[in-house]
């Protein structure tokens, strides 16, 4: 098994184009990291880049205490699950399994062994005669994976492995992936655009936009604790609501003023942060998240310093809890000018076309600075 060390990487294609730049990283032993960012964002390439599938432009590269940057792919170690699997559709489930294996003269009877252990692991050893054309997306996918355990390498990399696959699947997929992870007890990289892919399985997290790494952390802190305004509105689903604000003085209590005449009371423990001192009397955008916006009484009541009102234009039922779509006289959301969106119990009462008091949980309130977009208090 293997930790990998990433110390300033850097991909530059001819032309001026810079894909990932200064990328810094050390991956744990059998960590599961994922990198996660909008399309284009630098992630395919670095994993690219590990697999030995890209060059690397500047930067040193070390799985273990190996500096691999001019090792051959094949001799790395590594196993990779590809988007599109990959799969030799004249083979077998078996010989596709085992074809990594025979190229490197690995004895027949250990292939036999490595072959049904893997299958057995991943529940398709009554699929092993089988050719790809007569198998489903999920099970192509686990053939996919089969082929990159039976190597037993030292780190799997995985590159959009789920994103053929339908919604259903996709979920049960994810849960077996995070099962094989511990069973096989090796370092998996995964790329993927799906947040929730990342919330669910891994235990870091890279987020990434423009080639650059804009926060390294666990699930938890990535959705508690974002550190600028693209973290915070990339994790979560709904994403986060921003607002444009000022932040005002009245007699010893700190406001956020927003829209035609709304205003939400700062808690005590914000406002005395020597950070957020600074910014009073400024121009600011609070980021809430929706299931931080409540219409039951109970909240309307405890949270008086926060109510304001608005008016329900859409509500969408989740089953479990409705999504109201609120529009704040004069106000919207500061980066996708739609909508402030409210994630509340399924026995809300609202419904589009009304009018309603809604109260935010303030203590959950993110505050950011317009201009650098750097969170300035959680």
């Amino acid at each position: 098994m293997a930790s990998l060390s990433l110390k300033h990487i850097y991909k530059k294609y001819p032309g001026g184009v810079t894909a990932v730049s200064d990328f810094n990283l050390e991956i744990k032993d059998k960590e599961f990291l994922i990198l996660v960012g909008p399309s284009g964002c630098g992630k395919s390439t670095t994993l690219r880049m590990i697999a030995g599938l890209e060059e690397i432009s500047e930067g040193e590269l070390f799985i273990g205490d190996t500096l691999v940057n001019d090792v051959a792919p094949k001799d790395r170690d590594i196993a990779m699950v590809f988007q599109n699997y990959a799969l030799y559709p004249h083979m077998t489930v078996f010989d596709n399994m085992a074809f990594g294996l025979k190229l490197r003269k690995v004895p027949k009877e250990e292939i036999k062994r490595r072959v049904e252990e893997a299958a057995r692991i991943l529940d398709i050893n009554h699929l092993l005669d089988r050719r790809p054309k007569a198998l489903s997306g999920g099970q192509k996918q686990r053939v996919a994976l089969g082929r990159a355990i039976v190597r037993n390498p030292k780190v799997f990399l995985l590159d959009e492995p789920l994103s053929n696959l339908d919604a259903k699947l996709r979920a049960s997929m994810r849960t077996e992936l995070t099962k094989l992870h511990k069973r096989v007890e090796t370092t998996f990289i995964y790329v993927t655009h799906d947040q929730t892919e990342a919330m669910t399985m891994a235990t870091r997290i890279v987020v990434m936009k423009d080639g650059l790494i804009q926060q390294v952390d666990t699930p938890q802190n990535l959705y508690d604790l974002p550190v600028n305004l693209f973290v915070a509105g990339f994790i979560g689903t709904p994403q986060m609501n921003f607002l444009n604000g000022k932040l005002e003085m009245e007699g010893d209590d700190l406001y956020f003023k927003f829209g035609a005449n709304a205003k939400i009371k700062v808690p005590a423990d914000k406002a005395n942060n020597p950070a957020l001192k600074e910014y009073i009397d400024h121009e600011v955008i609070a980021g809430v998240r929706p299931e931080n916006i409540h219409d039951e009484p109970m909240y309307l009541t405890s949270m008086s310093d926060s109510v304001v009102e608005c008016d329900v234009e859409v509500t969408e039922l989740m089953g479990a809890e409705i999504y109201l779509y609120l529009n704040f006289e004069g106000s919207e959301d500061a980066t996708n000018g739609k909508d402030i969106i409210a994630r509340v119990s399924s026995r809300s009462t609202s419904r589009a076309g009304d009018k309603i008091r809604v109260a935010f949980d303030t203590t959950r309130m993110h505050i950011f600075d317009k201009d650098t977009e750097r969170c300035i208090v959680h």
